[in-house]
Formats: C-alpha cells, sequence, structure tokens
C-alpha cells in the first residue's frame, strides 16, 4: 500500500515533476546534510529554489528489533509523526517550513519506506551555528529580547498542547535576518503527546535542551526572562524554583 501527497502548487513546474511520487524522491540525487541509520537528508535544487527531501527506510537499528521485524509493524513511523508535527505546529500558529509532499509505502501492513519534502526558509541560520561562530546578535540585548519571547511562546504552546518536542535544542531554531527576527521550528521526527508525569519530566527535558547552549552564551538574567516569559509570570514562585533546578540539573555529568 502506498500513499504519497503533494502540494497541488506544484502541478506542472520541474519541482512537480521531481516530487510527485514515492519512487521519484527515492530516485533523487542531492547534496547530502544528515545521514542516520533510520533516515538522510538531502539538499535539491530545482529552478533557482532549495527544498529538503527527507527520506526513512528499514527498521531499526537495534538488532532485537531487526531480527523480530516488531518496529515495522507496532511502532509508529518518524516520517509519519514529523509530517503530523510539521502539520500542528501550522495550525498552533509555530513557524516551521512549508510542507511539499509526504507519504510512506507499506508491504503487507507493515512499513516499507517514506518521505517527505520541505521547502526552504530562506535567509535564516540556525541558533546553535550562531553560537558556534559567536555572532553579535547573541550579545544584542534587543535582537536576544525578540528571539527569547518568540522561544517562550513556542514552547509554551506546544507544552499547553500537550506535546514536547523531545529535541528542541539550538540546531533545531532558526532565526530570521533583519531587524524583527522570526523564529521558526524545525526537525521533530521524535515530538509526540504525553500526559501526567511524563509531560512534566518531558517539559523539563524540552526547556533543558533550550537551556543547554544558553548557559554558555546568556546571561543568568536573560535566562530567568525566558523562563518567567514562558511560565507566564512576573516573578518566580515555589513550583518554579523546583522546577528550574531540575532543568539546570537534567544533563548533569551527561555533557
Amino acid at each position: 500500500m502506498k500513499f504519497w501527497w503533494f502540494d497541488p502548487e506544484l502541478n506542472g513546474g520541474v519541482a512537480g515533476r521531481a516530487f510527485a511520487s514515492l519512487e521519484q524522491i527515492f530516485a533523487l540525487t542531492g547534496e547530502r546534510i544528515t545521514q542516520a541509520p533510520l533516515s538522510e537528508m538531502l539538499r535539491v535544487e530545482r529552478e533557482g529554489r532549495s527544498y529538503y527531501v527527507k527520506r526513512y527506510a528499514g527498521n531499526g537499528k537495534n538488532a532485537v528489533r531487526r531480527w523480530f521485524g516488531l518496529r515495522q509493524w507496532f511502532s509508529p513511523p518518524r516520517v509519519k509523526a514529523e509530517w503530523r508535527n510539521l502539520l500542528a505546529f501550522r495550525e498552533w500558529g509555530i513557524p516551521t517550513a512549508r510542507l511539499l509532499a509526504y507519504g510512506i509505502e507499506r508491504r503487507y501492513g507493515g512499513f516499507r519506506r517514506g518521505a517527505l519534502v520541505t521547502g526552504e526558509i530562506r535567509d535564516t541560520s540556525d541558533l546553535a551555528r550562531l553560537a558556534q561562530e559567536n555572532d553579535a546578535r547573541l550579545r544584542d540585548r534587543r535582537w536576544l529580547s525578540q528571539v527569547s519571547a518568540q522561544m517562550a511562546r513556542i514552547a509554551r504552546r506546544m507544552h499547553d498542547a500537550g506535546f514536547v518536542h523531545n529535541d528542541l535544542k539550538w540546531r533545531n531554531l532558526l532565526v530570521s535576518e533583519g531587524q524583527t527576527p522570526v523564529v521558526y521550528v524545525i526537525d521533530c521526527p521524535t515530538g509526540g503527546f504525553w500526559w501526567g508525569p511524563f509531560l512534566r519530566y518531558r517539559i523539563v527535558k524540552d526547556l533543558a535542551c533550550l537551556d543547554k547552549l544558553a548557559k554558555y552564551h546568556l546571561t543568568r538574567t536573560r535566562r530567568l526572562r525566558f523562563y518567567l516569559d514562558y511560565a507566564g509570570h512576573s516573578r518566580l514562585n515555589a513550583d518554579d524554583k523546583r522546577r528550574i533546578r531540575r532543568i539546570v540539573d537534567f544533563f548533569a555529568g551527561r555533557e
């Protein structure tokens, strides 16, 4: 069984022909951006525009799961989770990459392969790169205030919906150029909905992922301002202080 969707606006164009089917997606060549046991991402150029093609195949790197084939039968395909998460971000008003095509192929009911295509978000850089390059914007109070407030709103919107990104690191946050920056969330194949203590734990993980680089590049005052914006409080209460301790300690001994 195959399912494939692509944006009707691509019909008739070069990109539309390139992304018209799953077979064509897996025949594409381009610049490899990332490669992992389950997936790879290519940058493909068509008519002066860049597109990101993420292809998934296989049952996973765990030998037991491969041997018994459990992943393809019982685990939701990551590619499906990723396109659903991008669609959810759009619904929640969270800026993200435009989803142009997606789908999967199953054989005898089990996952075989899948892919999704997103458009390039032009004139952006990820926050991890800015940190690596010691970009001057990370010392610009006005710029930081705008970016931090957006990050707080994005995290709060996800968490209020019971959703966690599960890899909310600076490399997965793009920021546009210019005096009025816009923050975009990308790359979310492991995000999902949780509840109760599981949700609370993963919220702390999301916030700790954001703080992992922030503690090296931002002042304590700026980090505190982010948290207060996230919590919607003017000052810390007892619950806030307990959560902040868990955030700060989350990766202790693992870096």
